[in-house]
């Protein structure tokens, strides 16, 4: 009987690190072979998976014996987290495993877009073009950041932000005024944070009130030429509206990493194709080398513990 069900990849430390112990199904391609994933987690006790499997509905009733889901990574969204309340499921998100990776994405993304003229003249330059002018782009010393939420990830993009020169500011309605955590930003409204700002770094999860919160209209409020960067959650930009204010050329610049549809399909995407100044990228932020390792190892550990715990 399979103890452990691992349906999207990890690295293979941990899968060696479990399977010494524990009766290991790992296959990264389950979470595309659906019937075969029911096949297997109705006796398995634990689970892991990244943000691709989704953990409800038809899995969570086959899983009957389900006792922990491992989450590689932090968002919670692909989890009925309701459903394993009830059933007593312990859920073991990887916190601050992929800090670093996000918030090194963020400052990067956002110093390329504000300089991605000198980045894209390559050809020009080889035709022996020299085309200067049209590669002037734009410093990130004096520019204004503002952080739509200010947990440990937008906190770390403040402190690797801030030696640039640039003004930090963020908003956050659960960080209590008193928090120490603000003497690394100053706090504003959401409304006045997207009217300011040069740059948009969302930090938010996903729910009904996150949705969209970066929409037509709040999009339609920021400065000129300023830059979106989204490496939170699908659906919490309008990918639609930033499509437009870019091709109009109101905005100056956007990154998604995370999109409503994932993965992005030709039919899902037709939305973002041909956009200027648009950078997409598969998911990727908090994936690095290091980020993988120490996801991994974090999970299989807090895993281990539960069935260790419950056994």
């Amino acid at each position: 009987m399979a103890e452990i069900i691992i349906t999207e990849f990890i690295d293979q430390s941990a899968v060696d690190d479990l399977s010494a112990d524990f009766d290991v199904v790992y296959d990264p391609q389950l979470v595309d072979q659906p019937e075969r994933l029911l096949s297997l987690v109705g006796e398995a006790p634990a689970l892991i998976v990244r943000n691709r499997t989704q953990v409800r509905g038809a899995l969570l009733e086959a899983a009957t014996a389900l006792k922990v889901v491992g989450r590689l990574g932090v968002g919670l969204d692909n989890i009925d987290m309701s459903a394993c309340a009830a059933r007593g499921i312990t859920v073991c998100p990887a916190t601050g495993a992929n800090n670093v990776s996000v918030a090194e994405y963020v400052v990067t993304t956002m110093t390329t877009l504000l300089r991605r003229p000198a980045y894209s003249v390559t050809e020009a330059v080889l035709a022996g073009a020299w085309p200067r002018t049209e590669a002037i782009g734009r410093e990130a010393s004096g520019k204004v950041l503002g952080l739509v939420g200010f947990g440990a990830i937008g906190r770390d993009v403040a402190r690797r932000a801030a030696p640039l020169g640039v003004t930090v500011t963020a908003h956050d309605p659960l960080l209590q005024a008193d928090d120490p955590a603000w003497a690394m930003a100053e706090s504003k409204s959401l409304d006045t944070l997207i009217a300011e700002s040069d740059v948009i770094s969302l930090h938010v999860p996903l729910t009904d009130e996150t949705h969209h919160l970066l929409d037509a209209a709040a999009i339609a409020r920021m400065k000129p030429g300023a830059i979106v960067i989204n490496a939170a959650r699908g659906g919490v930009v309008d990918e639609v509206a930033l499509a437009e204010a870019l091709k109009e050329g109101r905005l100056g610049g956007g990154a998604l990493d995370v999109f409503e549809t994932e993965p992005v399909t030709a039919e899902s995407g037709t939305h973002l194709a041909n956009v200027p100044n648009l950078i997409l990228t598969p998911h990727i932020a908090g994936l690095t080398d290091e980020a993988n390792l120490r996801t991994s190892d974090m999970t299989a550990a807090n895993v281990r513990r539960v069935l260790e715990e419950t056994r």
